[in-house]
């Protein structure tokens, strides 16, 4: 089912014509959702010991999507039932003084998964042509050069063995509201909440068209984009659940032969 949310190599993207409440993709709802994301996590678990055992190729799972758009919560849910060993898990903040002072890929590189594991990337290269643009953080002809950067390191990563889900969770400006309500009521969530977060949603429609033009601008055969409708949580974990199932049965990881157990015992 990729190819519901995937976005074709050079077409024209507008995310804000995109649905997010759409679920029509997964007969029966919620409770199909659910039950469909346990046995995915058995699943996962599995696909995962196969490419931890194999050792030869990694997949990386990289979330974007504006501030509440669950990509904490994605990470939660359906990664739930895997072994922490074979993951990875990076949540790109502000670059520091000293990721500043290198080229703006090279943070990046550092956290890529090595073969055998699952990486995810909770935000990732994507900010230098997001928040640098919008923001104003750099100048047009820099943060415009970084959409062949970004091209050409993805493409160096999947020749090297890494394949590359790119997932934009989208939601509506509506539910991003009633999910900062809900942070700012919840003591156990109040402390993910930022006034820089209400800086962001007065850009809502310039964030709409730098996404839009990225995942127009970056997605490829090798590192495709996915548009996932994320205004329902359940089948946004659905979604991206059902992403990297099928994903991973493509790459059919296998376990490696056993090594010459002639004349071993075991005593």
């Amino acid at each position: 089912m990729r190819e519901v949310w995937a976005v074709k190599p050079g077409s024209k993207v507008d995310v804000s014509s995109i649905d997010p409440a759409d679920t029509r993709a997964l007969k029966g709802g919620r409770s199909a959702a659910v039950a469909s994301l346990e046995s995915d996590r058995q699943a996962l678990a599995e696909w995962q010991t196969r490419l931890w055992a194999e050792n030869r190729r990694a997949l990386l799972l990289i979330l974007q999507g504006t501030d509440a758009s669950g990509k904490d919560g994605t990470v939660a849910h359906v990664f739930s039932g895997v072994n922490p060993q074979g993951t990875s898990v990076t949540a790109f903040k502000p670059p520091t003084a000293e990721e500043l002072a290198h080229d703006f890929l090279w943070r990046v590189h550092a956290s890529v998964p090595h073969a055998g594991q699952i990486g995810i990337f909770n935000r990732s290269q994507y900010e230098d042509v997001l928040v640098a643009r919008v923001r104003k953080l750099v100048p047009k002809p820099v943060w415009k050069k970084r959409y062949d950067d970004i091209t050409a390191f993805e493409q160096l990563l999947t020749q090297g063995g890494t394949t590359i889900i790119k997932c934009c969770l989208l939601i509506s400006k509506d539910e991003q509201r009633r999910r900062f309500e809900e942070r700012l009521r919840d003591p156990q969530k109040r402390w993910k909440f930022q006034r820089g977060d209400l800086e962001d949603r007065a850009l809502w429609k310039e964030y709409q068209a730098a996404y839009s033009e990225a995942i127009a601008r970056t997605s490829s055969r090798d590192a495709p984009w996915y548009i996932v409708p994320a205004d329902h949580k359940w089948f946004r974990n659905w979604v991206v659940s059902r992403l990297l199932i099928e994903t991973l049965t493509e790459m059919d990881p296998k376990y490696p032969e056993p090594p010459d157990l002639a004349g071993i015992t075991i005593t």
